[in-house]
């Protein structure tokens, strides 16, 4: 696909300098580590906790950094109660639109999506989609967040106005995936291709016109989020593309997706697929075309799920976690091969539990959220973590492996001394 670029120039090198530091070229600024604990704000059964963290000081001294703390139970509720008539549950999942003034946080238990001014930490807006808002991403032209709407199998847009705080759910943008036919006449969701369509991860093309949208059960979706509704130009059934997955990223033209476990139906689960993006039109194709590759797969383990990914400096090399061997995957985005591997277990963590990730404008450090011994998502067989907290990871040899710097640990002690805390959400803010 051809990028098409249609911006006065003064506007263009503000983008083209802001994505050089994005990617790490030139002198990065400062930024921020954003991850949220998803149990429940003390003494309540909603809310959970934001953790802000100076990027420069974590990555120096991340044992002894002291984090901003935001109760999700407080303002964001509040404003959640007003606007829907319903409060957030369990926060999971968190993006920042292109320009990082803005965050965007999902709640997985509620299906509320939080717009927040991400310097003031202020909520904007709440808009209620359903059942479970699992993730809303952000396109990168700042026009449209598509919300995988995941126990409710749909679809979902809300149009945004970041300048006027203004986020509109589309009603007549929906897609429902688990009812109607797909372009080559097949059920969406069938036992034999697509035996469960809950929409896990979309993932949003350099464009703006195609999400990748991951299933649980397996088979996968591209599709045209511009249209009215969104529809389907391409289809996959679930031994094309396995299920489950949610660690996705673009880099050279080429989308990779993940399928993982961590659900009762497949508890362990290892594939990395890419796909070229110039092969995709917004006109239909065949069942399972374009062909993805594999670029990687590891099903005949028995204690693997593959979760969280990011690209190290200049997309070199894509960094995947994995959840139950607790360790990362490196592969190589030239060759689309695995390169090597490395722990996370060690003094600091005999069972870290890493989930997502997020890497530093300079690309020198890699942040990962770590799980606890009681995780409220994921299938506890493949979440259930020792260590709850963020750990910082020093990148080495330009992007082929890694090692543990510090484990800043958070906790969520309730009144009969258990701790609760559960970090998911996680990622990285530039305020340069």
């Amino acid at each position: 696909m051809t990028k098409r670029l249609l911006l006065i120039p003064v506007v263009a090198v503000v983008l083209i300098a802001l994505s050089t530091i994005a990617s790490g070229h030139g002198r990065p600024g400062g930024y921020e580590v954003w991850t949220v604990d998803q149990s429940n704000s003390t003494g309540k059964t909603t809310g959970g906790t934001l953790y802000i963290y100076n990027g420069r000081a974590l990555s120096r001294d991340g044992a002894r950094t002291t984090p901003e703390k935001v109760d999700l139970g407080g303002a964001a509720e509040q404003l959640c109660l007003d606007q829907t008539g319903s409060a957030p549950v369990r926060p999971h999942m968190l993006h920042f639109n292109a320009s990082q003034r803005n965050a965007i946080l999902s709640f997985v238990a509620s299906g509320h999506v939080v717009f927040f001014d991400a310097a003031r930490r202020q909520p904007l807006a709440c808009i209620d989609v359903g059942i479970q808002a699992h993730a809303a991403v952000p396109s990168p032209d700042q026009k449209y967040v598509i919300v995988a709407n995941q126990n409710g199998k749909l679809l979902q847009r809300i149009r945004t106005d970041y300048a006027r705080h203004r986020f509109t759910l589309e009603d007549a943008a929906t897609l429902d995936l688990a009812t109607g036919l797909t372009p080559s006449g097949a059920p969406r969701q069938d036992p034999a291709l697509r035996p469960d369509n809950a929409p896990i991860c979309p993932l949003v093309d350099p464009q703006s016109r195609l999400a990748f949208v991951t299933l649980r059960g397996g088979g996968l979706f591209v599709v045209d989020i511009r249209s009215s509704p969104m529809r389907i130009v391409a289809e996959y059934d679930k031994n094309a593309v396995h299920g489950n997955g949610c660690g996705g990223l673009e880099t050279g033209g080429k989308m990779y997706v993940n399928s993982g476990g961590g659900t009762m139906t497949n508890l362990s689960e290892f594939d990395v697929y890419s796909f070229r993006l110039s092969a995709f039109s917004l006109h239909p194709s065949p069942p399972n075309m374009p062909a993805p590759k594999l670029v990687h797969s590891e099903d005949e383990l028995e204690h693997t799920d593959s979760h969280g990914a990011t690209l190290t400096r200049h997309g070199r090399y894509l960094w995947i976690a994995d959840r139950m061997a607790n360790r990362v995957v490196v592969v190589d985005t030239r060759t689309d091969r695995k390169t090597g591997e490395f722990s996370l277990v060690g003094p600091w963590s005999d069972d870290p539990s890493p989930d997502l990730m997020d890497a530093s404008p300079s690309g020198r450090r890699v942040f990962v959220s770590l799980r606890g011994s009681i995780p409220l998502s994921g299938d506890p067989h493949a979440s259930t973590g020792s260590t709850p907290g963020l750990c910082v990871l020093e990148v080495s040899r330009g992007g082929r492996t890694g090692k543990v710097k510090a484990v800043a640990r958070i906790a969520n002690v309730d009144s009969a001394g258990v701790d609760r805390a559960d970090p998911h959400a996680l990622r990285v803010r530039r305020i340069n």
